[in-house]
């Protein structure tokens, strides 16, 4: 199938797809008029990496991860490989979340100062 008819197919718009190529995580064929040809095994990998995507892993990860994966869920079998990037994403994601809760709990305190000073300026004399 062609670029037009995988993106149909999956929702992806063919720039996207484009880019999926660049980064390596697909493989066309090309044809003798030089278009790019692709298996109905594509459909399942670009659904792969949208969904890897949706996880928050970037393409490079998804690269290392894409071998170690079958079925469109995906479903990942426990390579090395695959471990190391799960481990090292979740972690990150662990370091981000501190790091938001903590402005968060500082834009509170902010909030609440101001409120009150507000409401004590405010105040019936």
């Amino acid at each position: 199938m062609l670029i037009g008819e995988l993106g149909r197919r999956t929702g992806v718009n063919t720039h996207q797809l484009r880019y999926y190529e660049a980064q390596g995580l697909l493989k066309p064929d090309r044809g003798t008029n030089g278009y790019r040809e692709y298996g109905e095994d594509a459909v399942v990998t670009v659904t792969q990496i949208r969904n890897l995507l949706d996880a928050g892993l970037s393409t490079e990860e998804i690269g290392v991860l894409l071998p170690c994966a079958s079925g469109a869920a995906p479903d990942l079998e426990p390579c090395d490989e695959l471990l190391a990037v799960l481990r090292g994403r979740l972690h990150g994601l662990d370091d981000h979340i501190g790091t938001l809760l903590r402005a968060r709990q500082t834009l509170h305190g902010y909030l609440e100062a101001a409120e009150h000073r507000r409401a004590g300026e405010t105040a019936p004399v």
